[in-house]
């Protein structure tokens, strides 16, 4: 979600009035203010399952922070003590905030017709890598860029894992936040907005209802528009064109890990389900628990979709089978066979498999490898494709504990491949030099 600090939130749909009600969301209007007056909201940035997100200013400091405001019943306080408890211990260990994980700045009660909402204000970042991917018309990043990114995220998993025992539980590109927006007029600072300090006249009680009815109208001429739109390109005429490729040149792509709400210790796990479906581990789809090792996976299928624009899974449910049995068939087919004592070993390995570790409904597989789907489908250099599978191959092996951790990624060629190559560049380079020089020697000598 653009520039927001809550990636769970959406902008392709609207919240809906409806949850604007006891124990849901809490109604903001431009120009209100929040805990005691040091918070003023500005605009709308996105909303989430549990929460509502506002890009604020914040008066005791003179910056922009995002102010997620969470539903007031119960167990939505509830998830956001928690949330916040995580935080806490986040930002106490990064005093240089350097870390590449979210910032909490403060959090506080507000008291408002729906109930009481527990509220949390976090640095303001840009867009998400979603929207970085979107951006780029879901074609693959440059290698070195796809580098850099990885950098900062293994950067901040390696905090949240060594540093402070924290497993995120839900890495993917909604996620993971870029530190400004990829639109220089969607930045508060670098657009020179000009913060407002009381609400605007003419904002009727009404204003939230209008913004959605007028948002779900242009989301409806939105649609209308792309149908009759794909309806030409389908028919060879207006948009059927293919459009060009987009610089990424100029945006920077630090980056930093972001939404904790079901984030835990280690020690203290609390879900036995966890990680959305594409990025989901097989020991997560097993129940043959999980550790740090669950959150690598999810960093390989983030960086193989950063490099190609696309998932690494996408499974369906089929005649006779469901999502995770698709799921496990294609993890086979692109990476092999799982051993048997990790097909059989879970809590839910009798629903997938027989005593053998072989499915049970979905018997022909169609086995292939990774480097290979990269050459052939995604059309890498064999050097390209090969290096990158060195790097990712071992994050996806099916026995956790094989999994290289963060820090360990971290050391690896393929991060530092780009200065590799500048140096055996300029060691060639001398090479040649010393080459030139004795020939000229030789010459010398045989006069």
């Amino acid at each position: 979600m653009s520039c927001s600090s809550s990636s769970s939130a959406s902008e392709d749909e609207d919240e809906g009035f409806d949850s604007y009600r006891k124990g849901g969301y809490h109604a903001v209007r431009v120009g209100d203010s929040f805990s005691g007056g040091r918070y003023i909201a500005q605009r709308k940035l996105g909303w989430g399952e549990f929460s509502t997100v506002w890009l604020a200013y914040d008066t005791r400091s003179s910056e922009y922070v995002a102010l997620k405001i969470q539903k007031s019943a119960p167990q939505f306080a509830q998830a956001a003590l928690h949330e916040i408890e995580v935080l806490s211990a986040i930002a106490n260990g990064d005093s240089s905030n350097s870390k590449y994980v979210v910032r909490l700045i403060d959090h506080f009660k507000h008291a408002g017709p729906n109930g009481q909402h527990l509220c949390m204000v976090l640095e303001f970042l840009g867009d998400s890598l979603l929207r970085l991917v979107k951006y780029n018309r879901y074609k693959g990043l440059e290698m070195n860029k796809v580098r850099e990114i990885c950098k900062c995220v293994l950067t901040g998993l390696d905090y949240l894992h060594r540093g402070l025992g924290i497993i995120h539980t839900d890495l993917k590109l909604e996620n993971i936040l870029l530190l400004s927006t990829i639109n220089a007029t969607k930045d508060p600072i670098r657009s020179g907005m000009t913060p407002i300090l009381e609400r605007p006249e003419g904002n009727p009680n009404g204003g939230v209802t209008m913004n959605i009815i007028e948002k779900k109208l242009k989301q409806r001429a939105r649609r209308a528009a792309a149908r009759i739109s794909g309806r030409r390109a389908s028919m060879g005429g207006v948009g059927g064109t293919p459009k060009s490729n987009r610089s990424l040149d100029g945006i920077d792509l630090r980056c930093k890990v972001v939404d904790f709400g079901n984030a835990c210790w280690a020690d203290k796990q609390f879900a036995e389900e966890i990680q959305t479906r594409q990025y989901r581990s097989p020991e997560v789809i097993l129940q043959s628990g999980y550790s740090f090792s669950a959150d690598m996976w999810s960093f390989a299928c983030i960086a193989f979709e950063l490099a190609t624009g696309e998932m690494m899974f996408t499974p369906k449910g089929g005649q006779g089978f469901n999502e995770d049995e698709d799921h496990l068939a294609m993890m086979m087919e692109l990476l092999g066979k799982i051993p048997r004592k990790i097909a059989i070993g879970g809590a839910r390995s009798k629903d997938y498999f027989d005593r053998h570790g072989d499915l049970k409904r979905i018997r022909r597989l169609k086995y292939g490898s990774l480097d290979k789907l990269l050459v052939d489908k995604f059309r890498f250099s064999e050097i390209d494709a090969h290096e990158f599978t060195e790097f990712l191959g071992p994050l996806l092996d099916f026995e956790p504990e094989k999994r290289p951790t963060a820090e360990q990624c971290l050391q690896h060629p393929w991060l530092n491949v780009k200065n590799l190559k500048k140096t055996e560049m300029k060691s060639e380079s001398g090479v040649e030099k010393v080459n030139v020089g004795m020939s000229k020697l030789q010459i010398k000598v045989g006069r």
